[in-house]
């Protein structure tokens, strides 16, 4: 079975064709600044062979058309024919709770997908226009939808509710939702695999860090809390979001300086973070480097990102009544080894014995990076969501049939 699998957002296309017979990345890439000038696709086959294309991309169905044809072509594909594709999985980054799993896409979920873009105006648009382009361009062939919120939907009430009125939660959903939750699925499966141990037996923290971070409770295989809330803006300070932010901060500046709430929402999602309190960049390796040269917004920026990461890990150890796990992923928790050993520091209490040595310069890899015989074990895990929503398109079409 060869799945396609698609991740849209607003101006851009990732993707990537899989054999499931062997779980193999058969070609990947993505499109960029569609609707913009200068679009391009970035496209890279097994074997190697890479292209860049430019041109004039208005659309995404017009993207996706591009890729199909690349998909296809003599030189850079790796298809004869269409017919090939047996599914296209999608990447929907809100799925409110309507969904709890990933689920074959008909008309009634494209409407509730819909009826989520007031909780994901910026993903879900764009999400539905992947799925749209292609019902259009493939209108035969079945489409899955995964949902970033989807595993998160395991949260007890009192994990995900805020103390606001009842009835606003009841009439806008206003709830914590959580995101990343492919990633947060992913790596704690893949730690119990490389442990050796049952998912249901283990209680797992995994830290999603990059420019976008979060951080889940996973308990018995189960997600019981998470960082992010009704937003990607809650819990953890990011590249350009607050994360966890006293909401009077708000109040105060709309009243002192006249902001208004799109103004609010731009600085809370685009200048703030690590950018706005550091003023060097929002890419960590920039900051580390400034911070080596003595930069002392940038060494406060440090030490309060890895400051929360470490309260935030705390409180879940103590919501789970223990932990087993540590994992770190994502582009920081994989490539950062000066973080995970900054975060990992005064975890002793819980057991955690840190392996610097093991853990020195490692980057992207698969590795244990506590010593033999730690009672808390820290791992990284890279990453691996579209494999995810690939291995559950491929089991929802096998039920199907």
């Amino acid at each position: 079975m060869k799945i396609i699998v698609l991740n849209c957002g607003s101006s851009s296309i990732k993707y990537q064709l899989f054999d499931m017979t062997t779980t193999e990345v058969l070609a990947k890439g993505i499109v960029e600044k569609i609707g913009l000038y200068g679009s391009f696709i970035k496209h890279e086959r097994n074997d190697g062979a890479k292209v860049k294309l430019e041109g004039e991309i208005l659309d995404h169905q017009n993207g996706i058309e591009y890729v199909l044809g690349i998909l296809k072509s003599e030189k850079y594909g790796c298809l004869k024919s269409f017919d090939e594709i047996d599914a296209v999985g999608h990447r929907v980054v809100h799925g409110g709770e309507a969904f709890k799993e990933s689920v074959l896409i008909t008309t009634k979920v494209v409407e509730k997908i819909k009826e989520c873009i007031d909780l994901a105006p910026l993903h879900n648009p764009p999400n539905l226009k992947g799925i749209y382009a292609m019902q259009t361009l493939l209108p035969n062939i079945p489409q899955v939808s995964t949902f970033d919120t989807a595993f998160h939907q395991s949260m007890p009430d009192y994990a995900y509710m805020y103390a606001i009125p009842y009835s606003l939660y009841q009439k806008f959903g206003l709830r914590r939702y959580g995101f990343h939750g492919s990633s947060h699925r992913f790596v704690s499966q893949r730690a119990a695999e490389i442990l050796n141990k049952e998912l249901k037996e283990l209680k797992i923290i995994t830290c999603h860090l990059g420019n976008g971070a979060s951080i889940a409770a996973v308990e018995n295989g189960m997600s019981v809390d998470t960082s992010m809330g009704l937003t990607p803006v809650e819990g953890l300070i990011m590249g350009t979001r607050t994360g966890d932010l006293d909401v009077g901060i708000l109040l105060y500046l709309m009243q002192k300086e006249g902001v208004d709430a799109n103004s609010a929402n731009t600085l809370v999602n685009k200048f703030s973070g690590m950018l706005g309190i550091t003023g060097v960049s929002s890419d960590m390796r920039e900051i580390e480097q400034a911070a080596k040269k003595g930069h002392e917004r940038a060494i406060l920026g440090l030490n309060m990102y890895h400051y929360r990461i470490r309260k935030y890990i705390g409180s879940y150890a103590a919501a789970m009544n223990g932990v087993d796990v540590i994992v770190f992923t994502g582009g920081i928790g994989e490539n950062g080894p000066e973080s995970r050993e900054e975060i990992c520091k005064g975890f002793e209490f819980l057991g955690l014995q840190f392996d610097s040595e093991a853990n020195d310069g490692k980057r992207g890899q698969e590795i244990i990076i506590s010593k033999p015989g730690s009672k808390v074990i820290a791992m990284v895990i890279p990453t691996n969501e579209e494999l995810v929503i690939a291995k559950d398109t491929e089991r929802i079409i096998k039920e199907r049939t």
